[in-house]
């Protein structure tokens, strides 16, 4: 399939770029999205973050040319892209679970991580239940922090911002505001490579901003899914449309903002939907 195509030749491109930079840009226009949903398709597809799949293939190099004996520690550090031997070796460590200087002993063990290569597997799952819906550009208000390139360092700003709003009354003003579709709390990862990154927390509303930040989410055709269950299942749930519908489903990533839609505040028992931008497969 294409679009498992493109995603191998993404692997090498890295390959082939191991020592010299990978530009995750150029990652997402070889598999024909943004850098973002490349990012996220590969986690999911691989079951790692990229950045922590480019750390272990960096690192099992590095194993092979510590073993040589030839090369100094702190060369090897430089043909990885490691400035600072410290964060080599903390790199190095972090794979191998032993120092850049114990390699050269006989007999100890280091790992190896090969290149990925992936493959469709058809196999019995469960059913998933979306809609295709066009919609026209709409306006959202909220608030906003940057996103990281390297999407999982966001875990440790998106959570601490929805905490914030829920404890200063924001989120509760933000509800009361929501006067347009889709009607729920919304969670809005912006991350085209035409402008900075940022996740808002926000509604869909016709009313003033007022001190709050807005956005207008361009027209596109959404694949909506609907979810239910604690907040870790939204993770799951995406999981699955990146790894099983979207492989098959004869479309592919939009150019458009990935939305999660909270029809409920209970994190123990959440209703929502995950938005996902989707255009059809060119013949």
């Amino acid at each position: 399939m294409e679009w498992i195509e493109r995603l191998n030749e993404a692997i090498g491109y890295m390959e082939e770029h191991l020592l010299d930079g990978i530009d995750y840009e150029q990652l997402g226009r070889i598999a024909c999205c943004s850098s973002y949903h490349f990012q996220r398709m590969f986690t999911y597809m691989a079951g790692v973050p990229l950045s922590e799949y480019i750390r272990r293939r960096k690192m099992s190099l590095a194993a092979v040319d510590l073993q040589g004996k030839d090369m100094k520690i702190i060369d090897v550090a430089g043909k990885y892209g490691y400035s600072s031997p410290t964060a080599f070796n903390r790199a190095f460590q972090s794979v191998h679970g032993i120092a850049p200087s114990a390699v050269r002993n006989e007999g100890v063990p280091v790992k190896s991580f090969p290149a990925i290569t992936f493959k469709i597997t058809v196999k019995g799952v469960e059913e998933m239940n979306y809609r295709i819906e066009k919609k026209e550009a709409f306006r959202i208000v909220g608030v906003s922090v940057p996103l990281y390139q390297e999407i999982e360092k966001n875990f440790t700003v998106i959570p601490p911002k929805w905490q914030e709003i829920s404890m200063d009354g924001t989120l509760q003003r933000l509800i009361g505001m929501m006067d347009a579709q889709p009607m729920g709390v919304l969670g809005v990862s912006v991350c085209n490579d035409r402008e900075p990154w940022r996740y808002y927390i926000s509604v869909a509303t016709s009313q003033a901003a007022d001190g709050l930040e807005e956005y207008t989410i361009p027209a596109a055709t959404w694949a909506v899914f609907p979810g239910e269950g604690t907040n870790e299942s939204i993770q799951e749930l995406e999981r699955r449309i990146v790894t099983e519908w979207l492989p098959t489903s004869g479309y592919e990533y939009g150019d458009a903002a990935d939305v999660e839609v909270y029809l409920n505040p209970d994190p123990q028992n959440a209703k929502y939907e995950v938005w996902i931008p989707v255009v059809k497969k060119q013949a």
